[in-house]
């Protein structure tokens, strides 16, 4: 689509750093073949709106042969997303999908209740050489919602609203904002965006939400003339009018937030909830393993296997 006007780059910059309300360095983690970066949650914030969990995986390389193999697991209480800026992986779930995503493309998993499901490069791209690089986050569900039957979307990249212009390109990926809104569902106000700047293009943050924060993928950019580079995760504060600028090299950004929901949640393993009793009962339910008539099933076409709940 054409330019927005709403995000113009005349919009005045951060007053200073005050502006930044959290600033986060996520804690690197090894998970076998590849790197993790896990920004959220974090010690001196939770959530950033009703993002609770935010990964960055890899950039990592695989030879013949290689790749992810995430077992099935459970989630209650949360939605996942996944977005991938190279490679490629199955998804497969308890409610029967089974759905390649490649990078642009996006999939919403709704776990409400409870889902299960499990992540793996597929054997044809095993044959050769690969590489995987994207994002995952949870988003946390308000109370009213967190028992709602489990669902999953999958979105081409073409059906994503796309604004373009002044050296910068946005990819909105959940709810909305500079104007636009992207048609996965969602069950509260929020914003998620993939956005590409050129060097020294100027990127105002979308006004209107409550919550604010951005996460910098590579290159660096400048805030009230500070300069911050690749694996920073920012957050401003409610109402400034904040705008960043691209460094020398440009960057890659992904923009969050929205509506806070009405108070923290209790994170257990892959489980989220706004009482410990909801996570307890999760807890026993994946723990009796009855597959055929309990709580949770595992994906068919991936049921040989299952990840044990840790001790």
């Amino acid at each position: 689509m054409s330019w927005n006007p709403a995000i113009e780059p005349q919009c005045p910059e951060a007053g200073s750093l005050d502006s930044i309300e959290t600033m986060i360095v996520p804690r690197t983690r090894d998970i076998g073949d590849f790197e993790v970066r896990r920004a959220l949650p974090a010690p001196k914030r939770q959530m950033v709106g009703p993002f609770i969990f935010f990964d960055q995986m890899g950039p990592a390389e695989f030879i013949n042969d290689q790749g992810i193999d995430v077992r099935p697991h459970p989630h209650i209480g949360l939605a996942t997303v996944t977005y991938l800026y190279q490679g490629e992986f199955q998804h497969r779930d308890s409610l029967g999908t089974n759905q390649m995503i490649y990078p642009g493309e996006v999939n919403w998993m709704i776990a409400g209740n409870g889902v299960t499901h499990s992540e793996r490069t597929s054997k044809e791209t095993r044959q050769s050489a690969s590489s995987l690089f994207g994002i995952q986050t949870w988003v946390a569900l308000p109370e009213a919602h967190e028992e709602t039957d489990a669902v999953f979307e999958h979105h081409k990249e073409a059906t994503l609203p796309f604004i373009e212009g002044e050296g910068k390109q946005i990819r909105l990926i959940l709810g909305n904002a500079y104007g636009e809104r992207a048609p996965v569902k969602t069950f509260s106000e929020m914003f998620y965006a993939d956005a590409v700047l050129e060097a020294g293009a100027r990127l105002p943050m979308p006004d209107g939400h409550e919550d604010r924060g951005l996460y910098v993928v590579s290159g660096s950019i400048e805030v009230a003339g500070d300069q911050f580079d690749a694996g920073r995760m920012m957050v401003f504060r409610p109402g400034d009018a904040i705008t960043v600028k691209a460094g020398a090299e440009g960057a890659r950004l992904m923009l969050l937030g929205g509506e806070t929901l009405n108070g923290p949640r209790y994170i257990w393993w892959n489980f989220v909830a706004s009482t410990k009793d909801k996570i307890e009962a999760a807890k026993q339910a994946w723990a009796e393993g009855d597959w055929q008539s309990g709580r949770f099933h595992l994906p068919p076409g991936d049921s040989d296997e299952f990840t044990p709940l840790p001790s």
